[in-house]
C-alpha cells in the first residue's frame, strides 16, 4: 500500500471505531483494554494524542517528560480524556481524519491504529473485520521490528501461517490462526492466543505478556 492508501486506511478504520463507541455504558468505558493498565477510555485517548502529534511535538514532550515514554504517555492521555467519556469520544472523533503523527515509518501508525482498535473492541466484545491488505501489511511490518513493540524478538525461531490470509512468515514450529490474531501476539498480546494453535503456540504464549 502507498503512502495515500496507507492513511486513507487509517481514517476508515478511526470513523469505524468512533462509530462502535458512540453507544457505550459508562461502565463499558472503565473496560480493561488489552493494552496493560490502561482502560479502554484511555486508549482512545492516546490514539487522540497520537493523531494530534507532530515530530516537532513529540521531541518537545519527551524533553520535557525527562526522556521517559511511558511518562510522556500518560500525560497525553490525561490532557485528552476530557471531563466525561463523550468528551473523550468527541476529542477522538475530531481527530479521525487528522494525517499528523510522531516521527516513524506509516506502516507504524497503521499497526497502532488496528492494534489499539483491538485493545479497545475484544475486551467489549465488538467483532470488527479489518481489511486483510492492512492486517498484512502491519503483520510485515512488525515481523522485522524490535523497537518498542519487540515482536521479531517475539517471534524468532517460529512460523506464523494465517488461516485467513495469504501470509506466512519465519522457520521453526507453526503457530495458525487469523491475521489480526497472529498481529496481536506479535505485538504481545496475550488475547490473541486464544485463537491461535500449532506447535509452536505454546512458545508464543510464553513470551506475550
Amino acid at each position: 500500500m502507498e503512502s495515500e492508501a496507507v492513511w486513507s486506511a487509517i481514517h476508515a478504520e478511526r470513523r469505524g471505531l468512533a462509530n462502535d463507541l458512540q453507544t457505550l455504558t459508562e461502565a463499558q468505558w472503565t473496560t480493561p483494554s488489552l493494552c496493560g493498565g490502561w482502560s479502554v477510555r484511555e486508549v482512545l485517548a492516546h490514539m487522540t494524542a497520537t493523531a494530534r502529534m507532530t515530530p516537532p511535538q513529540f521531541f518537545t514532550k519527551m524533553l520535557t517528560s525527562g526522556f521517559s515514554f511511558s511518562k510522556m504517555t500518560s500525560k497525553d492521555i490525561a490532557a485528552e480524556l476530557g471531563a466525561t467519556p463523550a468528551e473523550t469520544l468527541s476529542r477522538f472523533t475530531a481527530e479521525v481524519n487528522s494525517s499528523s503523527h510522531p516521527p516513524g515509518p506509516n506502516d507504524s501508525w497503521l499497526g497502532e491504529t488496528l492494534v489499539h482498535a483491538e485493545d479497545i473492541r475484544r475486551p467489549l466484545t465488538i467483532e470488527h473485520a479489518y481489511p486483510t491488505e492492512c492486517a498484512v501489511q502491519v503483520a510485515n511490518f512488525y515481523q522485522g521490528s524490535n523497537l518498542l513493540i519487540g515482536a521479531k524478538k517475539r517471534i524468532d525461531g517460529l512460523t506464523l501461517v494465517a488461516t485467513d490470509a495469504d501470509w506466512r512468515h519465519g522457520q521453526g514450529p507453526e503457530v495458525t490462526g487469523p491475521i489480526m490474531s497472529l498481529v496481536l501476539a506479535m505485538t504481545g498480546r496475550s488475547a490473541g492466543m486464544a485463537d491461535l494453535s500449532g506447535p509452536g503456540a505454546e512458545t508464543l504464549a510464553s513470551r506475550c505478556r
